[in-house]
């Protein structure tokens, strides 16, 4: 069972963990959420022309057997 110590050097170990962190600069999240937005347009597009050319080809499979 892990041992209880008391909220202060909680906060202390908690304070010293967060200094070792290593955060992006500015630029590197303007850059990265660039990135992504770029990334889920092309996805939004891919999706799209291949659910419309599904939805054309069910259409015609369908009418074809009229």
């Amino acid at each position: 069972m892990a041992s209880k110590s008391n909220p202060f050097t909680f906060l202390q170990q908690v304070r010293s963990e967060t200094a070792k962190v290593t955060w992006p600069s500015r630029r590197e999240t303007m850059i990265s959420t660039i990135m992504v937005l770029v990334m889920v347009v092309f996805a939004a597009l891919f999706f799209f022309a291949a659910d419309q050319l599904i939805s054309w080809l069910l259409s015609f499979v369908l009418n074809i057997s009229n």
